[in-house]
C-alpha cells in the first residue's frame, strides 16, 4: 500500500472511472506476477496460451491420477474434492509467549492471559502452512482431522501429507509428556488416536502410487507416536486396567453428558469408543512395527509388545476378568455401551446405541501368513501368548488357533458372533443404515429416547437427523444422527479387513431384512456407493445434500460447483455444518478413486462387484504379479491408450482388467 505499513496487501484496480462495476455487468482483470519490469502491455495472446496450458497440464495431472472410466459427474466431484483440499491450506501462526506477553512497543494484555487455557502449552510455536479443517468457518487445525485430511492430499501431494503428520509429531507441536495438542480452543482436549493409521496409509499410498518408501519418515514418527501412546496408557487408563476412559474424543454432544466434564452421577466414564481406538492404535502400531522390522529387525520385538498390549486391551473391553456384568459388551443386546463406575465393582451400562458401539470395529488387523513367518521372534511370540496364555487367546475374537482366507490370521475386537450381532445393527435401515452413509446414532432412539434423572436435572439423548438440539460445544455440531464421512470411512476400511479373512463365505443381509446377502467386500462398497449419492445427480438430476434448493441444483452457476459440508442429514442427506470445504469430507475423493467405476448413477438397485482390491494393494499386487509371471517384480499402473484429449468423456479405450490393482 502507498503507506508501506501493515501486515496485508492487496491489488485495487478502479473500474468505470471509480464508479466501480454496474449491477449485471463483468468485469476481469488479467494480471501476471513477475520479478522482471514488464515491456510494454501484457500479451493477450500469449496469456491465453499459457492460461490453455496450465489447464491443459492439471487435466492431465488428475487424469493420471485416475485413468479409469467412470461418470462424469463422479470425475468432477473427485476434482473438485482435491481442489478444496488445496485451498484449504493456510499459514498458522501461534507462538504462545508472543500470544500471552503481547506486542513489543504496546500496552500489555490482561495480567490474567497467562492463566486461561492452553497454559500448559507454553511451548508452542506455530508457523507452519496447514490443512485447515475449512479455511473459512475453521481457520484453525484440529489433529484428529488432519490426519482424515492426509489421505486424499496424499494421493496427489504425498510430501505435504508427510509433512502434516510429522509437524504434529514435532516438539513444538507436541506436548513433552506426549500427548498431541488437539485444537486451538483447548489444546488439552483429547482427539480419537488417528495418527498412527493415517501415517501407515500415507506411506502406502505413496509407495502403491509413486513407487517411493519413505521409511525415514515412517520410522521418525513411529518414534513419536510410541510416546503418545505411552502418554495414553498413563493418563486416559486411570486404574491399569486397559480400559480407558477419553473424555471429549471429538464426538461432541454424542453421549447423555459432556464427556469433557466430570460426570454429574459422580463416578468414571468408561467408553466403549476410547477403548475401541486405543485397541486400533494398538493394531496400527503393531502394522508399522512390521513393516520397519522389513529393514530393521529390532522393531520385532516392539511389534511383539503392541501384539501382547492390544490382546489385554480387548480381553479387559470384553470380558474383565470373566464377569461380563462389569464388560462393556452386553450380552442381551448384543452390542457395545459406555459405562459408569462408581468403584467396589459397581457399574452401570448406558444403553445407547450409537457410534460409541460401532467403533470397535475399526480393532481389526489381518496378517499375512508370509508376514509372520518373515519374523521367527514375533511368530514364536504369538505361538508362546496362545500356548500359555489360551484363556485370554482363546477369548479374543475368533480363536486365535483359527486361520482364515488363504491362511491369514484375525486379530479383532470382536467374534463372529458379535461382529454378525452388530451389523445387524449396523445395517439395518430403522437403526444406522441411511441412503447415504451410517448414522451416528440409531433411529431407534427417535421413538425410544434414552434418559436420566441426576440431582432433580433430566439429562436425555435421542435421534435428531440434522441439526443439532443440544447447547453441547456451541450447538453448531451434531453427533446424535447425522452422517459423517470420517467415521464412515474407518468402518467401510473395517469391513475390509474383515473380508480379508472371512473371504466370500461370511455374508448377512444388507439391508438387514432385505433378504439380500452380501459378504462384507460388497457391504463395504455398497457403503461407499450410498456416500457417494450423498453428491451425486439423482435422477432428476438434484444433489441430495442440496436439500431440494432449485438454484443449487439446476442454476447453470451452481449445478456443477459443489460444496462439501462438514456433516449430513441422517435421512435427507442435507448438508450441515461447515460448508465451504470442511477438510474430511474430500476422503470423497478417495472413495470415488477406489469404488467410483462401478458406482451406480443416478441411483439403482444395486449390481454388486467387490471393490475390495483398492485397500488392500500389497495383497492384489502379490497376486497380480503371480497371473503375470513376474516373480517380485512391482507391475506398472494400468495400461492406457496415448492420446492427448483429456475430456472426461466414455473411457472404452481403457483396459479394466487391472482395476484396482494399481490403486493403494
Amino acid at each position: 500500500n502507498p503507506q508501506k505499513h501493515g501486515t496485508k496487501s492487496a491489488a485495487w484496480y478502479a473500474f468505470n472511472q471509480g464508479k466501480g462495476v454496474a449491477p449485471g455487468d463483468c468485469a476481469v482483470v488479467r494480471f501476471r506476477i513477475t520479478t522482471k519490469k514488464p515491456q510494454g502491455y501484457l500479451d493477450e495472446e500469449e496469456f491465453d496460451e499459457t492460461m490453455d496450458q496450465r489447464i491443459a497440464e492439471a487435466d492431465e495431472f488428475y487424469y493420471k491420477i485416475n485413468p479409469m472410466p467412470m461418470a462424469d459427474d463422479l470425475r468432477n466431484i473427485q476434482r473438485q474434492a482435491f481442489s478444496g483440499m488445496l485451498w484449504c491450506k493456510q499459514h498458522y501462526y501461534f507462538i504462545w509467549d508472543q500470544w500471552a506477553n503481547g506486542d513489543p512497543g504496546m500496552p500489555p494484555p490482561p495480567p490474567d492471559r497467562k492463566h486461561v487455557r492452553n497454559e500448559q502449552w507454553k511451548h508452542m510455536h506455530c508457523d507452519d502452512i496447514l490443512s485447515m479443517p475449512d479455511s473459512w468457518e475453521y481457520p484453525f487445525f484440529a489433529a484428529w482431522d488432519t490426519a482424515f485430511h492426509c489421505i486424499p492430499i496424499a494421493i496427489i501431494d504425498p510430501e505435504f501429507a508427510k509433512k502434516q503428520l510429522d509437524l504434529f509429531t514435532r516438539e513444538w507441536y507436541m506436548h513433552p509428556n506426549g500427548q498431541f495438542s488437539a485444537y486451538e480452543w483447548n489444546f488439552g482436549d483429547v482427539n480419537p488416536p488417528v495418527h498412527a493409521w493415517a501415517t501407515f496409509r500415507t506411506f502406502k499410498i505413496e509407495r502403491k502410487m509413486y513407487g517411493r518408501e519413505d521409511l525415514d519418515f515412517l520410522e521418525r514418527v513411529f518414534q513419536k507416536l510410541m510416546m503418545n501412546f505411552t502418554w495414553w496408557c498413563n493418563r486416559k487408563d486411570f486404574d491399569g486396567k486397559n480400559v480407558f476412559e477419553g473424555g471429549f474424543l471429538g464426538l461432541d454432544n454424542i453421549g447423555l453428558f459432556n464427556r469433557s466434564d466430570p460426570l454429574p452421577t459422580g463416578g468414571k466414564l468408561e467408553q466403549a469408543d476410547a477403548t475401541g481406538w486405543m485397541a486400533f492404535y494398538c493394531l496400527c502400531m503393531l502394522n508399522i512395527a512390521l513393516e520397519l522390522a522389513k529393514h530393521r529387525r529390532i522393531y520385532e520385538d516392539i511389534a511383539s509388545k503392541f501384539f501382547e498390549h492390544f490382546i489385554l486391551i480387548a480381553d479387559a473391553m470384553q470380558y474383565r476378568k470373566g464377569d461380563s456384568a462389569k464388560s462393556l459388551w452386553n450380552e442381551e443386546d448384543g452390542f457395545y455401551y459406555d459405562a459408569i463406575t462408581w468403584g467396589g465393582g459397581w457399574s452401570h451400562q448406558m444403553p445407547i446405541r450409537s457410534l460409541v458401539g460401532l467403533i470397535p470395529l475399526y480393532a481389526t488387523l489381518t496378517m499375512e501368513p508370509e508376514v509372520i513367518k518373515r519374523f521367527p521372534k514375533f511368530q514364536q511370540h504369538v505361538d508362546w501368548f496362545i500356548k500359555n496364555k489360551h484363556d485370554v487367546a482363546e477369548r479374543n475374537m475368533a480363536s486365535m488357533k483359527k486361520r482364515g482366507k488363504e491362511d491369514r490370521l484375525l486379530l479383532a475386537l470382536c467374534n463372529e458372533e458379535r461382529l454378525r450381532s452388530i451389523l445387524k445393527y449396523m445395517l439395518d435401515e430403522k437403526e444406522f443404515l441411511s441412503p447415504y452413509g451410517i448414522r451416528s446414532l440409531s433411529k431407534y432412539h427417535e421413538k425410544h429416547p434414552v434418559s436420566m434423572d441426576v440431582n432433580g436435572q433430566t439429562y436425555s439423548i435421542s435421534y435428531v437427523p440434522g441439526d443439532s438440539d443440544s447447547g453441547l460445544f456451541g450447538g453448531n455440531s451434531n453427533w446424535r444422527g447425522p452422517v459423517w464421512i470420517a467415521v464412515n470411512f474407518l468402518i467401510i476400511e473395517s469391513c475390509l479387513r474383515f473380508y480379508m479373512f472371512y473371504g466370500n463365505t461370511f455374508k448377512v443381509e444388507c439391508p438387514t431384512g432385505s433378504g439380500e446377502y452380501m459378504h462384507l467386500g460388497h457391504v463395504a462398497e455398497e457403503l461407499q456407493h450410498r456416500l457417494q449419492h450423498l453428491m451425486a445427480r439423482n435422477g432428476e438430476g438434484r444433489r441430495a445434500y442440496n436439500d431440494g434448493r432449485d438454484m443449487l441444483d439446476f442454476g447453470p452457476d451452481w449445478k456443477d460447483n459443489l460444496w462439501f459440508y462438514e456433516f449430513f442429514d441422517g435421512d435427507t442427506g442435507r448438508g450441515l455444518g461447515a460448508s465451504h470445504q470442511c477438510g474430511w469430507t474430500g476422503l470423497m475423493a478417495k472413495m470415488i478413486h477406489d469404488t467410483g467405476l462401478n458406482c451406480r448413477l443416478p441411483q439403482t438397485p444395486r449390481t454388486p462387484t467387490t471393490a475390495a482390491a483398492h485397500y488392500f494393494d500389497d495383497v492384489f499386487s502379490r497376486q497380480r504379479r503371480a497371473s503375470l509371471g513376474g516373480g517380485n517384480r512391482r507391475p506398472s499402473g494400468p495400461a492406457r491408450s496415448v492420446t492427448r484429449k483429456r475430456s472426461i468423456g466414455a473411457r472404452s479405450d481403457w483396459s479394466q482388467k487391472t482395476n484396482g490393482d494399481a490403486d493403494a
